[in-house]
């Protein structure tokens, strides 16, 4: 595999807005296969049922799209090496799973999920390893028969040798060694027959001859159970190249919950995809000639992976909007003009907005007063005003962090999702329509006076509300990681348990 031509891929999941980190990751499969000549695959990995959906895979394409990291083969463009959906591959992965079982590398595990979470209980309390036990390992031919014939569900483990340890190779790390007793036995094949990440991306990146896998580096604990995959069915393994995570202003991993995290976003933000680009090439590698703006194609022809720095890249949005600044001022007027037509300034956006304004305009000018709130990159919110009269601001924030937890559950933000929101999170947290809308309407406008709310927030879009609301619960006081877990757990009790009230 060595001497084919350089072949990378990545593979998002459809499970919600596209992220940053997902471009971040693109980029630089992109430059690494642009620079030899390469094809760069995109590969959709969309085998979490409950979680997938078609408008999240729309979203990740057009947001990719949009960044011009423009992939060669897809579920979109096509390829010889399709279906590029992983759930309709699935046969594919039930084969492999079977050969691994045939060849005794894995096995049908019988175990139901009462004692999976005894056994994690039981490692917990013990303050050992958290792992599978093997206890499936060791069936015989006729306990296997005997659970069958039950029709009792069953998931495939992989087997990891017992003792020693397996030592791999990163193109930028080196030799890591890994002992075997960290490494559990992996879930390959899920009880609804559709894989896990592990084997469906060593199947499909072998099947898809992809040479060299550049991903991030929190899946450099699963390199190792990827290695033995390749080692079971006999294959030479993909060379891999781990990147260090981009990451928050205090050294944590980035998160939506200290940085907005979506491409949408910053799209939408006003951010162009040149810079943004840019911006992440700036994260892990630099410049031969020390240069900090630059463009995909200098990045390109200039590209060596040794340059890559491993260090933890601080995701900082000051430094994005000064390097879109930059962009945006080497510009000529009419390209400009352009760009500005094109984000909001055109028929299609300005005509969502009209019927909202009908009403409401004596003079043209009055649009400006009315419609800034569509336009503007920044928002000034006085978060003594958000609290409800006779609430408190503590009850103020605890609301809006439960609408944003609402708000992120909407695969469509329209009018009548947005308004349904507002329903459910209101009757769950005991507030009126009229108090809800005033936080909220304050947190996504910093007005109280705007054109209908509902219509208002489709309009400005899911991402650019949700950020504007966490900015806001930033400013009433933020609950801790800890407080917020357990905030969130009762929150999500609360919502799976909610039926709609009747009238």
């Amino acid at each position: 595999m060595s001497d084919s031509p350089v072949r990378v891929r990545i593979a998002p999941s459809p499970t919600g807005s596209p992220h940053v980190g997902t471009a971040y990751i693109a980029l630089y499969n992109y430059c690494f296969a642009k620079a030899a000549g390469g094809r760069f695959v995109l590969r959709i990995e969309d085998t979490d049922q409950s979680r997938s959906k078609p408008e999240y895979e729309t979203m990740i394409l057009d947001a990719l799209r949009w960044t011009g990291l423009q992939w060669d083969e897809g579920p979109d463009v096509g390829g010889e090496f399709g279906p590029y959906r992983q759930s309709e591959r699935t046969d594919i992965y039930r084969r492999h799973a079977q050969i691994l079982i045939d060849k005794g590398h894995a096995y049908k595990c019988f175990c139901t999920e009462q004692r999976l979470n005894e056994l994690r209980e039981q490692q917990r309390e013990a303050g050992g390893h958290l792992g599978y036990d093997g206890l499936c390992a060791k069936l015989n031919a006729t306990e296997i028969q005997a659970n069958e014939a039950e029709n009792r569900p069953f998931t495939v483990r992989m087997k990891v040798p017992e003792s020693g340890s397996l030592v791999v190779n990163d193109l930028l790390r080196g030799e890591i060694t890994f002992d075997y007793a960290t490494i559990d036995h992996q879930v390959l094949l899920k009880s609804d027959g559709f894989p896990t990440y592990h084997l469906a991306n060593v199947v499909d990146d072998h099947l898809m001859e992809i040479t060299h896998v550049l991903r991030g580096e929190e899946w450099l604990p699963s390199l190792p159970k990827h290695v033995l995959l390749y080692q079971y069915f006999g294959w030479q393994p993909t060379q891999v190249i781990h990147l260090p995570l981009l990451r928050n202003a205090d050294g944590s991993k980035l998160s939506k919950r200290k940085n907005p995290t979506s491409i949408l976003y910053y799209r939408d933000l006003g951010i162009i995809p040149e810079a943004l680009v840019n911006f992440l090439g700036n994260m892990a590698y630099s410049q031969p000639d020390g240069s900090e703006i630059f463009s995909l194609d200098k990045m390109v022809d200039a590209f060596d992976i040794q340059r890559i720095s491993l260090g933890g890249p601080i995701f900082d949005i000051d430094k994005l909007t000064w390097v879109n600044g930059q962009h945006l001022q080497n510009l000529p007027a009419e390209a400009l003009v352009q760009r500005l037509v094109a984000w909001r300034y055109n028929a299609d956006f300005l005509n969502q907005l009209m019927p909202l304004m009908t009403k409401r305009l004596t003079t043209l000018g009055d649009f400006n007063k009315y419609c800034d709130i569509f336009f503007l990159s920044e928002i000034t919110v006085d978060s003594g005003a958000v609290t409800p009269k006779g609430k408190e601001a503590e009850d103020t924030r605890d609301f809006l962090q439960k609408f944003v937890w609402e708000l992120e559950t909407l695969v469509q933000f329209d009018r009548d999702a947005v308004e349904q929101a507002f329903r459910v999170v209101g009757n769950l947290h005991g507030w009126s329509m009229r108090e809800t809308t005033h936080a909220v309407r304050l947190a996504v406008t910093g007005k109280t006076v705007v054109p209908p709310l509902f219509d208002s927030m489709a309009i400005i879009g899911s991402d650019l509300c949700r950020n504007r609301i966490l900015s806001t619960i930033n400013q009433l006081g933020p609950l801790g990681k800890k407080k917020l877990k357990k905030f969130r757990e009762s929150w999500d009790r609360a919502r799976a348990a909610y039926t709609e009230p009747t009238t």
